[in-house]
């Protein structure tokens, strides 16, 4: 019992993280299940989510069932339960009856069995209604789209209610097979023919030209010379698949910080790394250079949140952030390539960032990074 209340538990996470636009290996991951799990998972109803159930007022819930179990372990009579729990003895009695009688009663296994029986599939029109059913199967071999047939069908009898479909009624049946009206072969006239209805949602990481991007041969001279320190470059240190960790490092002083990225989402990242920059003192935020990464092409709302101007380099000029990619060489002694970086957490992180800074960089004449940036921060208090 306690499995399959996992697996429901489970079930929602998934079509909740889909909802976000996560991607079916990052929820697999997130989940520590295989890709091929949550696939079927979305396969089984064409990528829409199911509806979300509720609870009706009126029934038994989870709590008076453990009340009652208690009750009848403790020999009251129905009519002392009926009392405790404001019920009608009729239905205690109803339910003890139901679920086992007195000495076989679980409140648990009650609960889930009247779950389940609380079940109603609500009829699919299509399947209700041939002559719409076939029309609708014709417009889809002519290659219309839904919306095009549930409009023509609005315009056509707008006065037979009982003729008309929405679209998002045809897309369900389409994908959801278990509804059994439209063939699945109609799916390959639609003009997308996967297999799985997209989420609603926009793409977390956008495609195409970074939006405002400024690149860095924009960037002041001060940056360039590092006189100036609260000027840094970042980028993403990935492991396996969908595992990431970004780095940051301080131009002037190699001060290197490390963040945990659960996903590479670009409202995640910029979020992630808007907290990190606004631990540090004002005079250490200055500015950001970034690879081309897509990862951040939210970075309009990271300078919104952190006053922080961010530039990027050239399409694979990697070597304009020269600090940052020595600094993530440094660090694969600690994450090897081909590690999975989802089990370090925030706390192991700035410890690992903490042995990079205290160890003496030929650079900076022997000094550590964390004995350059004490002697900034004590300059500029």
């Amino acid at each position: 019992m306690e499995r399959c209340e996992l697996a429901a538990v489970r079930r929602a996470e998934v079509w909740s993280q889909r909802a976000r636009g996560e991607t079916t290996v990052a929820i697999a991951r997130a989940l520590g299940v295989s890709p091929r799990a949550i696939h079927k998972i979305l396969r089984r109803r064409g990528g829409i989510p199911p509806p979300v159930r509720h609870r009706a007022v009126r029934v038994l819930s989870s709590r008076e069932r453990e009340e009652i179990s208690r009750q009848l372990a403790a020999g009251a009579t129905l009519r002392e339960i009926a009392a405790h729990v404001g019920r009608a003895p009729s239905t205690i009695s109803r339910e003890v009856r139901r679920h086992g009688g007195r000495t076989r009663y679980r409140a648990r296994t009650a609960d889930a069995a009247a779950w389940q029986r609380a079940r109603r599939p609500k009829p699919c029109r299509l399947a209700q209604q041939p002559w719409l059913r076939q029309v609708v199967a014709q417009k889809l071999q002519q290659r219309w789209s839904p919306e095009q047939i549930a409009a023509w069908l609005t315009r056509t009898y707008p006065d037979n209610p009982s003729r008309h479909v929405s679209h998002e009624t045809i897309y369900r049946t389409l994908f959801i097979q278990s509804r059994g009206a439209l063939k699945q072969t109609l799916l390959a006239h639609l003009r997308r023919r996967g297999r799985l209805r997209r989420a609603r949602v926009p793409r977390l990481t956008p495609i195409g030209p970074l939006a405002d991007a400024v690149s860095i041969r924009e960037r002041p001279a001060s940056v360039e010379d590092r006189a100036v320190p609260g000027h840094w470059e970042g980028d993403l240190l990935l492991g396996t698949i969908d595992t990431q960790i970004a780095t940051l490092v301080e131009r002037q002083s190699r001060y290197v910080m490390l963040v945990r990225m659960p996903t590479k989402a670009a409202p995640a990242v910029a979020q992630a790394l808007a907290q990190q920059i606004q631990r540090l003192p004002q005079e250490l935020r200055r500015s950001l250079t970034w690879d081309r990464g897509r990862e951040l092409a939210a970075h309009r709302d990271f300078t919104l949140a952190t006053d922080v101007q961010v530039y990027f380099c050239d399409p694979h000029s990697p070597w304009q952030r020269g600090s940052n990619e020595n600094t993530n060489g440094l660090l694969r002694q600690y994450f090897p390539k081909g590690t999975d970086l989802s089990p370090y957490s925030q706390a192991t992180l700035n410890r690992i960032a903490r042995q990079l800074n205290e160890r003496p960089r030929k650079t900076l004449g022997f000094q550590t990074p964390a004995a350059i940036l004490d002697q900034i921060v004590a300059s500029t208090g």
